[in-house]
């Protein structure tokens, strides 16, 4: 390794899992002069019960001292409530449903957290995201992945040439199995811990019971494809586009010609004016398919949009790339045209475009063009 590599210190955002722990030990072994940073971001209502932060910082700990790294502890739960959480309520107040992961690693992981860790003397930071970057013709570029089914590119879609020019992904080259493996070969108490799943400040508690703490919940009807009443829901905010379950209308009878006397009910449109949320019946309901979208606040990773082109694109983690088109939109904003339709297609969710392995950008999802007739009057009356 070069001696200037060597002697580079790259600070490592240690989370308590496999994942960055592996990526510790990777980069010590090619010589970089490595430290743990372990953030804290969340604090109101932090209980063992619902929040792990405590064993986690213990597990990241115990990884430090086992690969032989100083370790710091560091608290970002101000910056990550205004940041982050702010606009994570402002956005369910607004009936659509956003991403927390995204805005974290856009505002605390990859600008609170990397200005911390250059006032540390960090030449560069490091995550256990499993992603890549690459340098090409004088620009960064993020890559997927190779492990198909852990690629976390979506996550990272708003990340800028300068926060790649110093990020390091070391086990986004990696299978997941392969990572376990040499943990457990290294002898990390975390070889195998379970992936942390959810949303980290809400942990394991429900969903709907800790939104209701800060949201208000105005219950209205919930009305199907007629525009029959049929229920009431508990407030437009605790709903999400394609939501099956906790609909609360289980039992009610549909005709044939709708997929069975007993298909179930899924959240279709949620009509903000009239406080009203329509549901459909049947999980290919034309409804809840989309032939396009409109994106906002687009971020560009080049810096600047794609060229006109055959690309690909995700509405929603966990979902395979989808054909389409890229076309300009207005003030900030794109439109993709998709050659399927798209299921779902959720208002605040991110829009991320792929040029084969290489992750473009993307914005936040405004709203989609349905692929059926438009929703009668007596729905939103």
């Amino acid at each position: 390794m070069h001696k200037a590599a060597a002697r580079a210190r790259v600070v490592v955002g240690l989370s308590g899992g496999v994942d960055s722990a592996v990526s510790a030990w990777l980069l010590k072994q090619q010589g970089f002069d490595v430290v743990g940073l372990f953030m804290k971001n969340w604090e109101d209502d932090d209980d063992d019960e619902h929040c792990t932060s405590r064993q986690d910082f213990l597990d990241a700990a115990s990884v430090a001292d086992r690969i032989g790294i100083e370790i710091e502890h560091v608290n970002f739960a101000a910056e990550y409530k205004d940041r982050v959480f702010a606009e994570f309520l402002r956005e369910y107040a607004a009936g659509r449903t956003p991403n927390p992961d995204v805005l974290c690693n856009a505002e605390i992981k990859f600008k609170a957290f990397l200005d911390h860790a250059v006032r540390l003397g960090a030449d560069r930071i490091a995550t256990g995201h499993y992603a890549r970057v690459r340098e090409r013709g004088g620009r960064h570029e993020l890559l997927k992945g190779l492990d198909a089914t852990k690629d976390q590119s979506y996550f990272l879609h708003r990340l800028t040439q300068a926060q790649l020019g110093k990020t390091l992904f070391p086990v986004g080259e990696l299978p997941k199995a392969e990572v376990r493996r040499i943990a457990a070969q290294i002898g990390l108490a975390v070889a195998d811990k379970k992936d942390s799943t959810g949303i980290c400040f809400i942990g394991e508690r429900p969903f709907r019971e800790f939104l209701a703490r800060y949201l208000a919940n105005t219950p209205g009807p919930i009305k199907d494809e007629r525009g029959r009443t049929i229920g009431e829901h508990v407030g437009l905010s605790f709903y999400t586009l394609g939501q099956r379950k906790g609909i609360g209308i289980g039992g009610l009878k549909t005709s044939a010609a709708a997929g069975g006397e007993h298909a179930p009910w899924f959240a279709a449109q949620k009509l903000m004016a009239s406080n009203t949320l329509v549901v459909v019946q049947g999980h290919d309901h034309p409804w809840l398919q989309s032939l396009a979208l409109e994106a906002g606040q687009a971020s560009w990773i080049a810096g600047v949009a794609p060229g006109a082109g055959a690309l690909s694109a995700k509405t929603r983690y966990r979902q395979q790339d989808a054909a389409c088109r890229l076309l300009p939109g207005s003030n900030g904003s794109f439109v993709l045209d998709f050659d399927m339709p798209q299921w779902a297609v959720t208002p605040g969710q991110s829009a991320v475009v792929y040029d084969g392995e290489v992750c473009l950008g993307g914005g936040f999802i405004a709203g989609a063009t349905p692929h059926a007739h438009a929703l009668p009057v007596a729905v939103g009356a």
